[in-house]
């Protein structure tokens, strides 16, 4: 039997994350940061509710940080699996993650 559980872009349209459980695997599927208010940010800095080293797998659709931008947090948490993803998400990945990066250490900064 699977179970699907949505940990993000419930209430809003930022943060997808839906981790795939099975008999045999935990699957998560996209990891994307919450963008807009502050208060929706702030959602960042929790771990997900899943442990980061149980899972088996992430699949991403696609590089937009709403769907991509925590993966360094669950990697930081402990993830080592495999990230499943398109060729061209892959391009993009490195990109988007370390504008990302540079946008929310100015953030801090200020």
């Amino acid at each position: 039997m699977a179970e699907l559980t949505f940990y993000g872009a419930v209430e809003g349209v930022t943060g997808s994350a839906y981790l795939l459980s099975t008999d045999s695997a935990r699957i998560l599927l996209e990891c994307g940061l919450f963008q807009g208010r502050r208060e929706e940010e702030a959602a960042n800095a929790r771990s997900l509710p899943c442990k980061a080293s149980d899972l088996d797998a992430v699949v991403l659709s696609h590089a937009h940080l709403d769907h991509s931008g925590r993966l360094p947090m669950i990697v930081q948490d402990g993830f080592n699996g495999p990230i499943f993803m398109t060729y061209p998400t892959y391009d993009l990945l490195e990109i988007l993650l370390k504008d990302a990066a540079s946008l929310q250490q100015r953030d801090a900064e200020w």
